[in-house]
């Protein structure tokens, strides 16, 4: 399971294994780690806590991928090498992505990465946070290409992962732009 928060460095999201103990309240953590069911695809952005959790995760237990970010000029994506669990390879992946893809008026709340394997379709489910001023439709052209092209290629690229063709939706309702 992904857990992912906000702070004032953006987003932050780290892996988490079901076994993994909750963090106790400190002085660093004031609030520990939400219950949350466990479920292989779904991916929680907590905002209530901005401290990071630190898991370490054996290195055996995981693969490198190229996700792709936009470069400042918004005409190229450019790779980037990353160590994501071996297990929900592609949610790991698409959390690395959207860890740069934040700005003070636009904000993710979660999202879920739902793979059909026979077909090679991954489908995101984006969900925006209630407190966003922007919606995905008044993304810039830029911003469009940072937050899609960047997820799509990402999914596409990395051959392990063995996906075709990415969709988005938000909150189960296709997204056109």
């Amino acid at each position: 399971m992904i857990l992912a928060g906000f702070s004032s460095w953006g987003l932050l999201a780290t892996s988490r294994s079901g076994n993994a103990p909750e963090l106790p309240p400190t002085a660093t953590n004031p609030n520990p780690t939400p219950s949350i069911t466990p479920n292989q695809n779904a991916s929680v952005i907590d905002k209530s806590n901005s401290s990071p959790v630190s898991v370490t995760q054996n290195p055996a237990n995981t693969v490198t991928l190229s996700i792709y970010q936009a470069d400042s000029q918004c005409e190229t994506l450019i790779p980037e090498k990353v160590d994501v669990p071996t297990t929900n390879s592609a949610n790991a992946a698409v959390g690395k992505v959207l860890e740069q893809v934040n700005s003070s008026d636009f904000e993710l709340a979660g999202y879920r990465v739902n793979l059909n394997s026979s077909s090679g379709v991954a489908t995101i489910d984006l969900r925006l946070s209630p407190d966003s001023r922007r919606h995905f439709a008044s993304l810039s052209t830029c911003e469009r290409f940072a937050l899609f092209g960047s997820l799509r290629k990402t999914l596409i690229e990395n051959s392990p992962l063995k996906i075709k063709e990415v969709r988005f939706t938000e909150q189960g309702q296709e997204i056109y732009l």
